[in-house]
């Protein structure tokens, strides 16, 4: 195979309960078992109040909080991988919609409505929730949820309608199931401001009301109101002059002052910083979607690169095999690809730095045990398919093919992970190449890819009549 350039070749509450026992100690002998657990509780309370204390309702944010200048940071950023993407295909049929998509966003700095979403699994009381508030608060659009916890067809549904609010209000008729508790961690983790709405408080008996509530605030690090949207009917009974009684069942008011008023002082104190929260939780959004658009784009003129040089590995370790453990010299990544793939990437690098990159990714393979693992796969599928005539240059030669594949795979993979560094220098981070060539072998040990791999190989190493064999020894088979 004639090279027009040159091919460099490299290796492809507790505490304080425990405070007061430890100082205690000779008081402790002398009390009972009814008297420790007592202390403990005592110290268990205290220790709670001393976390919420301080803290109200409209303190949401948890170190979480956001300004305008942060913001415009996020979406400058976005911007750039739009241009980037303008640059390397000026018509792309995303840029459109990505473009529209970035300017409303400076729109939404200055947005003065509070978007506001209700959640929660079934019949948990929504829809009622929504039609009380709804009197109260002109200045805030009420969104009501599909019910969590559905199939998971309607899942990406809600997630959408939840990332474009500003707060939400989760509820619950009950203490936390699981699902319900990994789903205020992970709205937690999105950086999306919720609080935990006890509904149908009026359903439980008074002591099981302060349990659930209870546990609900030491879950939820006190960020929880209980409410009573639509109270069960109450029998009343009236007794008259003449000595009869008259009954009958009267509908309470919605149980719900806790819950309007801590509202009243969100939006009151803090309604800048939801609608700032939420525009950058969208930049960052945007900005994942438009670099999916850019890298696939990238991928499709890298995925050329790679087989271009797997398939000059592979006639050069066939033409000239070496011992298996030396196999990594003429099956591993060279410095050509590395400088290739990286142009694409926008990821510059000199020749010595990407024979550099070559070598340890090279040293890499050697070590996670890659070139014996991949000879002995090709081995195994070549002599399912009775190549055994030629086994030791084809091995060879397809092995050399498979690990340059997967380097150039997983370059891939860990340049689409990096972010926009126009004119940067290339520098690796050793660790997360390594997680990333694992995870890229272990996609490409499949049975199925590495035959089909290995049928390409054959192809191109064989002569034909070769290849006659081969074929006839499957269909015998």
């Amino acid at each position: 195979m004639k090279l027009e350039r040159p091919i460099l070749v490299g290796g492809l509450g507790l505490s304080f309960s425990l405070w007061i026992l430890q100082n205690m100690h000779h008081s402790m002998v002398q009390m009972g078992e009814l008297g420790l657990f007592s202390l403990v509780a005592v110290g268990g309370g205290l220790w709670l109040f001393k976390q919420n204390r301080g803290k109200n309702a409209s303190d949401i944010f948890d170190g979480m909080a956001v300004n305008r200048v942060r913001v415009e940071e996020a979406i400058a950023l976005t911007e750039v991988i739009i241009n980037q993407l303008a640059t390397e295909v000026e018509n792309h049929p995303a840029l459109g919609t990505l473009r529209e998509q970035v300017n409303q966003l400076f729109f939404e700095l200055d947005r003065q409505e509070i978007k506001l979403a209700v959640t929660g699994g079934k019949s948990v009381g929504k829809t009622t929730l929504i039609q009380v508030l709804q009197k109260n608060f002109a200045s805030v659009k009420f969104n009501e949820t599909a019910p969590l916890f559905v199939e998971a067809a309607e899942k990406s549904d809600n997630l959408a309608e939840v990332n474009q609010s500003d707060f939400i209000l989760f509820l619950t008729n009950g203490d936390l199931t699981d699902s319900e508790f990994q789903s205020l961690q992970q709205l937690k983790a999105a950086n999306q401001p919720a609080m935990v709405v006890f509904n149908k408080q009026d359903q439980y008996l008074p002591d099981e009301r302060q349990s659930v509530l209870l546990s609900l605030k030491q879950r939820m690090q006190g960020n929880v109101v209980a409410t009573a949207v639509s109270p069960l009917p109450t029998k009343v009974r009236k007794h008259q002059e003449d000595g009869s009684v008259q009954e009958w069942m009267e509908q309470p008011a919605p149980d719900i002052q806790q819950l309007t008023q801590h509202l009243f002082e969100i939006v009151a104190q803090q309604r800048q910083q939801l609608v700032w929260t939420t525009t950058m939780r969208k930049a960052k959004l945007l900005k994942a979607d438009a670099k999916i658009v850019l890298n696939g784009v990238r991928c499709d003129r890298a995925t050329p690169i790679i087989e271009q040089y797997q398939w000059i590995a592979a006639a050069a370790a066939f033409a000239n095999p070496v011992p298996a453990l030396d196999i990594l010299a003429t099956a591993a990544i060279n410095a050509q690809m590395v400088m290739d793939l990286g142009g694409i990437y926008q990821q510059k690098f000199s020749l010595e730095q990407a024979q550099t990159v070559a070598g340890a990714m090279g040293s890499l393979m050697l070590k996670l045990g890659l070139v014996e693992l991949s000879t002995k796969a090709v081995s195994t599928v070549l002599k399912s398919n009775a190549v055994t005539f030629v086994a030791g240059g084809v091995v060879q030669g397809v092995s050399a093919a498979y690990l340059t594949r997967v380097a150039g795979l997983s370059l891939i993979e860990y340049f689409e992970q990096q972010e926009i560094a126009l004119n940067s220098e290339g520098g690796f981070n050793l660790d997360k190449l390594r997680q990333t060539l694992q995870n890229v072998f272990v996609q490409n040990q499949q049975i199925g890819v590495l035959q089909g791999f290995v049928k390409q190989g054959v192809k191109r190493l064989l002569p034909e009549a070769s290849q006659g064999k081969i074929i006839a020894s499957e269909t015998v088979a």
